[in-house]
């Protein structure tokens, strides 16, 4: 089973940067690849970014200007590096595991890590 845990969330002005973690243990290498996903309130949980066990990343068309992937394979972190800022960005961020054998989905999640963006 794999265990993830995001960080690095907080309360920042527009403009200003963050970077979240998601750091995984466990079965890791069962891992395919992993997602950040964003959920605001009212809305539905939203793709943001994906890196493969490969190197390969996908970010979302909303924050590819602003938004990158990337990971610590030693560690087995993977992070989001969000500049630029914006109240819209404010949101729970997840991540997820695509795992080997299991449906795309319905893999591991962390707890999420709360950003706020002000204006």
């Amino acid at each position: 089973q794999v265990h993830l845990v995001e960080s690095g969330g907080g309360l920042v002005q527009a403009g200003e940067s963050l970077r979240l973690s998601c750091a995984a243990s466990g079965s890791t290498w069962n891992i395919n690849a992993i997602a950040w996903y964003r959920q605001a309130p009212g809305n539905q949980r939203e793709l943001v970014a994906t890196i493969s066990s490969g190197g390969s990343t996908y970010v979302s068309d909303s924050v590819k200007d602003r938004f990158t992937i990337s990971r610590d394979n030693a560690k087995n972190v993977v992070f989001l590096q969000m500049n630029s800022l914006k109240p819209e960005d404010t949101a729970v961020y997840y991540c997820n595991a695509d795992e080997v054998g299991v449906p795309a989905g319905y893999g591991s999640w962390g707890q999420g890590t709360q950003v706020i963006v002000s204006s």
